[in-house]
């Protein structure tokens, strides 16, 4: 398949998290702000995992720098309008940038202010850019409760207004699901749709916990392809399955193309789509995903379009934004 038929398809991206996609002349920029100077090859090695990531612990920690950058008004600005930039230069039209508030509030930033700075960064992005985005905040795993559901609580407010749904991402294989569920059940009380991590690991565990408190869509849900049954409940619930091909196998939730279940998703009638993960760190973006399985796993134009529809299908955005994604599919 042509890589230029591709990349001139308009593509969405549900799955994208904000530190894990920053460029590396702007997290260069932003960290000599604060007196840190790292060469271009070191501060490269820093941000981009390695051929030989071993697991998804190891994956998480390329996210330390980046985050380092995030602690200031115009550093979350600048990290938005950077990602939609770079999204709308392969031609995504409506990208979900995934983030954690509370990692941004070390710098004395209240939870308000580094959703608003992202938002604003957003705003800025789409005035210059064909390109449509929302925000998934997220509650980290290790986190104690209280702290997530504050979190939650006041990132409530922009509903609707730039936020459009919830997370819970982290180290999955040490923090179970079930001890955030009282945060899904706040989540249900105030409206908030929410996807969760799930499966990443091989938990078969937490998939089921993810449909048990009601989940839209589950990121990643690679374990799921151990129960048949579980595949049917998702199809009949209608629930997302948010896959991230390159960073599946960084993280070592895969470890060859026979295993990989996307066409058996596909073959269950699963709402699967594909997207980036972390376009920095694994060094990737929606059009090399998307060339990648058609390489490795022999996907057709049809299957392709097949997917992107999905992602509108399953997209938390407004019905006037999926009417006008899927007429520019159409074309």
């Amino acid at each position: 398949m042509e890589q230029k038929w591709l990349q001139q398809l308009p593509k969405l991206d549900l799955h994208c998290h904000l530190d894990g996609s920053m460029n590396l002349e702007t997290v260069s920029c932003l960290l000599k702000e604060q007196g840190i100077i790292i060469p271009k090859e070191q501060l490269q090695k820093e941000l981009l995992v390695s051929e030989d990531c071993e697991s998804l612990h190891e994956y998480l920690q390329k996210f330390d720098l980046p985050l380092k950058c995030l602690q200031t008004e115009s550093g979350l600005k600048q990290a938005a309008m950077d990602l939609l930039e770079s999204a709308a230069l392969e031609n995504v039209k409506y990208l979900e940038v995934r983030f954690a508030p509370m990692f941004s509030v070390a710098g004395g930033l209240s939870c308000n202010r580094v959703i608003e700075s992202v938002l604003d960064g957003i705003l800025e992005a789409q005035r210059q850019w064909d390109i449509r985005a929302s925000v998934i905040v997220c509650a980290m795993r290790h986190y104690p409760l209280e702290k997530n559901l504050k979190m939650l609580d006041c990132a409530r407010e922009y509903l609707g207004e730039g936020v459009c749904a919830l997370d819970l991402a982290g180290d999955e294989a040490a923090f179970p699901t079930s001890e955030q569920r009282e945060l899904f059940q706040m989540a249900k009380q105030l409206n908030m749709p929410f996807t969760i991590h799930s499966g990443e690991c091989g938990s078969i565990v937490n998939v089921k916990e993810a449909i048990t408190v009601g989940t839209k869509r589950m990121g990643h849900g690679i374990a799921l392809m151990k129960d048949s049954s579980l595949m049917k409940q998702c199809r009949e619930m209608g629930i997302g399955i948010e896959l991230c091909p390159t960073s599946n196998f960084q993280t070592k939730a895969v470890n060859d193309w026979k295993g990989y279940p996307l066409r058996r998703f596909l073959e269950e009638g699963l709402l699967a789509t594909v997207n980036t993960d972390n376009r920095t760190v694994s060094n990737t973006t929606v059009t090399k995903e998307l060339l990648s399985l058609s390489e490795n796993m022999g996907l057709d134009e049809g299957m392709i379009r097949q997917l992107l529809k999905n992602s509108v299908e399953i997209s938390f955005a407004a019905d006037n934004i999926k009417h006008r994604l899927l007429k520019e599919m159409e074309k």
